[in-house]
């Protein structure tokens, strides 16, 4: 295990909701689920700081990106914005220049939206994400994951000692997670591989993919390395993330936490 590092949860939405058929209905069908059930939803990425370097994972959606609108169809929505990203970097006491490494789990815009502001930050995504978003440059790093397994997942790329960006195909066709080790704990910042942490116990995929039998297989490692390693789980779409980095939750497949709905 690693030194212990510090991770951060940069918070910009709250008290939002998702349905539960959105959440849940990738494999079954969205008409096998409740769409009275709302699962609680926000809106935050991740900050890695080792000591030695600051690393970001993912950059929040772009500032100009209106507000979301509600109405009888809305599927998920992430709440209310409380700040914008670069402002609650500062809040936790970093600016742009003081990032060394951005880390993007997949190419969707919730995820790579405030890049613009990181121009000097080396920028690590797999092959098949920095393709389609048609990024180039000297600090845009097309990874390729060459440091071969990391415990039961097939391909992973160290990053720095005790972080690695791991390949998860499903949600996108270049779809990654990122593992931190932290004082003996695996924290898993893993993007969009459930939007919410029910989830992830029911063992459901979400309406979201780009290739199913992938995301199935992905989501069936991500619980096999759950079920094996003391893990704190890290979501982006549900306040479930921020509380269990807080707490230092560590996810218990055979005793899942009574389900918290948005009321």
């Amino acid at each position: 295990m690693s030194k212990k590092i510090k991770i951060c949860a940069v918070k910009t939405y709250e008290n939002g909701f998702m349905l539960q058929p959105f959440a849940f209905g990738g494999e079954d069908g969205m008409e096998s689920f409740d769409p009275s059930v709302k699962y609680r939803a926000s809106l935050q990425n991740y900050l890695i700081d080792t000591g030695d370097e600051v690393i970001l994972v993912d950059t929040d959606i772009p500032i100009e990106f209106p507000d979301m609108e509600i109405d009888e169809d809305t599927m998920i929505y992430n709440g209310s914005r409380i700040t914008d990203y670069l402002s609650a970097l500062n809040e936790l006491g970093y600016k742009p220049d003081d990032i060394s490494k951005i880390l993007i789990t997949h190419k969707h815009p919730d995820h790579t939206g405030e890049l613009r502001n990181f121009p000097n930050a080396k920028v690590y995504m797999s092959k098949t994400e920095a393709e389609d978003l048609e990024l180039e440059g000297d600090n845009i790093i097309p990874v390729e994951y060459d440091s071969g397994s990391y415990y039961n997942f097939e391909k992973s790329q160290k990053i720095a000692d005790g972080v690695y960006l791991i390949e998860a195909i499903g949600h996108t066709k270049g779809n990654s997670i990122v593992i931190a080790e932290d004082d003996g704990l695996f924290c898993m910042i893993h993007g969009d591989i459930t939007y919410t942490d029910e989830a992830l116990y029911e063992n459901k995929l979400s309406i979201v993919f780009e290739d199913l039998p992938k995301a199935r297989e992905t989501l069936d490692n991500v619980r096999e390395f759950i079920s094996n390693n003391p893990t704190v789980y890290l979501s982006t779409h549900t306040p479930y993330g921020p509380e269990n980095l807080e707490n230092k939750k560590v996810a218990d497949l055979d005793n899942p936490p009574e389900p918290i709905y948005f009321e």
